[in-house]
């Protein structure tokens, strides 16, 4: 059983499910904190590998691609809350409190929240929510709890200033590493070209002058490449890393591979 609904649509968030399950591929335009009610979250993105439990809270930050992994504890369910922190709500704040963002944040992109008896307070405030069909949070009462949920952040984890207001747009970063580490992300191409701070016309020539090929051609021979090495070298089954590797079904994947390599993959 999966239920998924908006406490404020398009900011606050509670889910629930009976049984585990893996994301294929999320992106994150803002930033996110998330609020483990109940069983497991587990996040994997190229830098980072992070797990935590019910009553942790994480910080996940904008731009990134990831996958999640949700499962419930034996018996129970999996539940959190989702906070997106749109940036325009993070600009008013700023102005609103006269935040100057201060150095450049240089720490993780993702970050696991200490525990802290004003945030646990936080957290308790939210779950009434989403708990009861009948509770109704305003506009208004759902930016007064985000601006708390902030606050309280800021009180916690003071070095987050820069990582919570910092409005700067991407810069251009080396687009052959970008891609070698995150080929096997199931997203457009378009996607691709905001996360290297390209518009879609520059990343298609950047990246016909890096690897001699258009982008989808690449990233299909790429994907692959590295499912022969899995299924040959790791003796890994097809149905096991077709989606990891970001094909949309095990038919398309098994057409691809055979007509590239000649046999089908479970051959």
């Amino acid at each position: 059983m999966t239920n998924h609904e908006e406490i404020l649509p398009g900011v606050i968030f509670h889910a629930y499910l009976s049984a585990a399950r893996k994301e294929k591929v999320c992106f994150w335009n803002h930033h996110t904190l998330v609020l483990q009610v109940s069983g497991a979250f587990h996040l994997e993105t190229t830098a980072q590998t992070i797990s935590m439990s019910a009553g942790q809270m994480l910080l996940i930050g904008k731009s990134q691609l990831g996958t999640i992994t949700k499962t419930p504890l034996p018996g129970g369910n999996y539940e959190t809350i989702i906070i997106t922190l749109q940036e325009d709500l993070l600009r008013k704040i700023a102005l609103e409190e006269k935040i100057e963002s201060g150095p450049k944040y240089v720490g993780p992109p993702n970050i696991l929240v200490p525990p802290d008896e004003f945030l646990k307070g936080y957290f308790q405030s939210i779950l009434p929510y989403a708990r009861r069909t009948s509770a109704t949070l305003t506009e208004e009462m759902g930016v007064l709890k985000i601006k708390e949920g902030v606050k309280l952040l800021l009180y916690v984890l003071p070095g987050l200033r820069s990582f919570l207001f910092d409005f700067a747009e991407p810069h251009k970063i080396d687009l052959k590493k970008f891609m070698l580490n995150n080929y096997h992300f199931n997203v457009p191409v378009e996607k691709f070209a905001q996360l290297t701070g390209r518009s879609l016309a520059g990343f298609k020539r950047d990246f016909q002058k890096t690897f001699g090929a258009p982008p989808r051609h690449w990233l299909q021979d790429r994907r692959l490449t590295e499912a022969k090495h899995l299924i040959e070298q790791k003796q890994m089954k097809p149905s096991a890393i077709y989606l990891d590797l970001g094909f949309e079904s095990l038919a398309h994947f098994s057409t691809s591979f055979k007509k590239k390599f000649g046999k089908a993959p479970s051959a």
